[in-house]
């Protein structure tokens, strides 16, 4: 097939770790590179986002990169990129027309919102992956919520005119269903790990590490629950954390969640005790992965959770929030532990009961590692993806699918 996908603010190019960039990006490259390998050709459109871009970039075999001017050539937070939707779906509808995909899979609200658009002058089956849901965030953030007012009911409307809705975990169905989406149209294909890359330690079994080191990677927003791990920390007298991710180390001292979070250390003294290490290269992730005894995950909510999958898939058991894609991807007591989202006393109890267990976090790194190979590999992501873009094709309506902005 030919594949389009949409990530209107995610590129598969950019730099992970800021604010806008993280688990979409890596999503999006790698489920392109699979869908290549298995013989189809995908072009990535994401929205031109600097002057220096050039207009079409080969990442790999089969898989295109298509810069798309619409609005300024600057970085803009995702938040306000609403207003120039429009015009990134002229641009797909002008390209699409002269040379139109099988497929369009669109990731996140706004790419759908450009790309329902856009189908409706071309007649293409759009596929939608939200990767977050704004009645969510809404719920989470409150007035902290920055997302565009009309978020909600545009989704609500992405999701009806799509020919199909795929999921990145069962919780996100039953947010789907409350906003009238029936489940039918919805399948449930997660995210995936890179299988060469995050891999079990070689060789024997690590020592106990003294102190033991928690791990914690991900953006530097309050969301991502550092904050409470923090928190955790205090109620744990004989552990180090290291959080991993924001802005490179000699920016640090600038950051504003950073400065936040060294308030936080302060009050809770464990500042000795937490090392903010800012940016690492994803390729460097792995290593840090495999020196920890426990990843956290340990978000107030989250549509999926790939480092939680990373960990697993490094041998490394995991202590998450019982929120999101995390439901199904952590399996108590066999894989890792779930505790309650926002609640420290929960994440330090949960710490605290594998951290008294060298043999049993050793036995749940091993049905981590087990587990994602089974389930969570690249290759069996995109053969699920390709199975419900079949579906969408053969359920093809006949008339195309009404503009959702206008």
């Amino acid at each position: 097939m030919k594949v389009a996908m949409v990530s209107e603010h995610a590129s598969p190019l950019a730099t992970l770790g800021g604010v806008d960039a993280g688990g979409q990006n890596v999503h999006v490259a790698a489920l392109a590179g699979a869908l290549a390998d298995r013989g189809h050709d995908v072009v990535v459109y994401t929205r031109a986002d600097s002057s220096d871009l050039p207009p079409r970039v080969q990442m790999g075999p089969g898989v295109a990169v298509d810069h798309v001017p619409a609005g300024p050539a600057v970085q803009v937070a995702k938040d306000d990129l609403l207003p120039y939707m429009g015009e990134f779906a002229d641009v797909l509808a002008m390209r699409w027309r002269a040379d139109p995909p099988d497929v369009v899979h669109a990731h996140f609200w706004m790419s759908g919102v450009a790309s329902i658009n856009a189908a409706a002058t071309c007649g293409v089956s759009v596929l939608q992956t939200f990767h977050a849901l704004g009645t969510v965030k809404r719920r989470w953030q409150g007035d902290a919520d920055t997302s565009p007012a009309a978020r909600i009911e545009l989704e609500r409307h992405v999701a009806c005119a799509a020919s199909r809705i795929i999921a990145t975990c069962t919780d996100e169905v039953a947010e789907l269903s409350a906003m009238g989406v029936p489940v039918g149209h919805v399948d449930v294909v997660p995210c995936g790990v890179d299988l060469s890359l995050f891999t079990p330690a070689a060789g024997p079994a690590r020592p106990q590490r003294r102190p033991p080191r928690l791990l914690i990677v991900g953006r530097l927003v309050p969301r991502k629950g550092v904050e409470e791990a923090i928190r955790a920390l205090a109620l744990i007298p004989d552990a180090e954390l290291v959080v991993v991710g924001g802005p490179g180390a000699d920016e640090l001292d600038q950051d504003p969640e950073v400065v936040r979070l060294r308030q936080v250390m302060a009050e809770c003294g464990v500042a000795q005790r937490v090392r903010l290490t800012g940016h690492l290269p994803h390729e460097d992730l792995p290593a840090m992965i495999r020196s920890s005894d426990v990843l956290l995950a340990v978000p107030w909510y989250e549509p999926f959770g790939i480092t939680a999958l990373e960990a697993m898939a490094c041998g490394v058991p995991v202590v998450a929030s019982a929120v999101g894609g995390m439901l199904d991807t952590v399996v108590p007591g066999v894989t890792g532990l779930l505790a309650a989202s926002r609640d420290p006393d929960s994440i330090a109890a949960a710490i605290e009961e594998l951290l008294s267990d060298e043999h049993r976090r050793a036995a749940m790194g091993r049905a981590g590692a087990e587990r994602v190979r089974r389930y969570y590999g690249w290759e069996q992501v995109a053969e699920r993806t390709e199975e419900s873009y079949a579906r969408a094709l053969r359920h093809q309506p006949v008339s195309s699918p009404q503009r959702v902005l206008r």
